[in-house]
């Protein structure tokens, strides 16, 4: 097989970072799927298709065939965030359940899925365990990493396990993270001019200012209010969330970032479209992936398989 012309599906598709990441390696998607209507507005401007809707009305075989299947799962029920009700009689009732079920069926020869960090300590390592047992009971070698976006240029602290798995006997390792001098850091992505209406009022910013830790941290710093209402300036963003007060983050300590901006926090290439309101794009961006880490474990899966020589 010629692995430099391979196809995919994009399931859980968010906004399409798993999808930029593995196009960006010669990958061709040809199916994707997508519950939330404002994440498929964002998608279809960008990449010309509206996905199929809900996961769980859509019969495997009404999917096209594909070589590698790609899903950031929802992990509501794995979030230290989420109410940590986990697996309900292992994995029936969950969507992992969903991917389970199109891999039994269309045996890709690998698959690529994506999780918050927390799904590998969540029920003392037992929501993990079931993941990869049921996965492995497939018939797949799995590999599993926790990857942070910071190691791969973007300035955004960001851990998500990477789960990757192939049929045949590959030996895959995960990317080595970017030498520094390669990464971009928060000068790189702020823009010059800023609209005002991005600026907190005169009241946020001093109660901020005098919370800060540190208030001669260097600028340009984004700083998070943490669950104790303390200040703590980086010269990187916390995880972008979906869920959080629009105070969460800010640069500075004076205003939020705008929407290119967490886009950018998130890798996603100045093309890309911005076509709904401020808090729309804010959740979608706290709820993508972070484009760089799925170009590199794109490019690793790749090279795994053209030395593998599978066909």
């Amino acid at each position: 097989m010629d692995w430099d012309n391979f196809t995919f599906i994009d399931l859980f598709a968010g906004i399409g970072g798993i999808r930029i990441g593995f196009e960006s390696v010669g990958g061709k998607c040809v199916f994707s799927s997508e519950f939330d209507e404002d994440a498929c507005k964002t998608y279809e401007a960008n990449f010309g298709e509206h996905p199929s809707g809900d996961i769980t009305k859509i019969k495997a075989n009404d999917i096209p065939d594909f070589d590698i299947l790609l899903g950031g799962f929802p992990c509501q029920a794995f979030s230290i965030i989420g109410k940590k009700e986990g697996f309900n009689n292992e994995t029936c009732g969950t969507l992992f359940f969903e991917i389970e079920r199109i891999l039994k069926e269309k045996r890709p020869k690998a698959f690529m899925l994506e999780n918050v960090k927390n799904l590998v300590a969540h029920d003392n390592g037992n929501t993990f365990r079931v993941i990869r047992t049921h996965l492995e009971a497939l018939g797949y070698n799995v590999y599993a990493k926790v990857m942070n976006a910071l190691d791969f240029g973007v300035p955004q602290k960001r851990e998500r396990i990477i789960i990757v798995g192939f049929k045949d006997n590959i030996l895959f390792r995960f990317p080595d993270p970017l030498p520094v001098k390669h990464r971009l850091t928060l000068k790189d992505v702020l823009e010059e001019t800023v609209d005002a209406k991005y600026y907190v009022s005169e009241r946020i910013k001093e109660s901020r200012l005098s919370r800060l830790k540190d208030p001669n941290y260097p600028r340009p710093y984004i700083s998070h209010e943490n669950m104790a209402g303390s200040i703590t300036p980086h010269p990187y963003s916390s995880a972008l969330r979906a869920g959080a007060s629009a105070n969460y983050i800010l640069i500075n300590d004076e205003r939020r970032p705008t929407e290119r901006e967490m886009l950018r926090i998130q890798g996603f290439p100045d093309s890309f479209k911005i076509v709904l309101s401020y808090g729309k794009i804010k959740k979608q961006c706290g709820n993508s992936v972070a484009v760089p880490v799925m170009k590199a474990v794109a490019n690793s899966m790749i090279e795994a398989l053209k030395i593998s020589n599978v066909n």
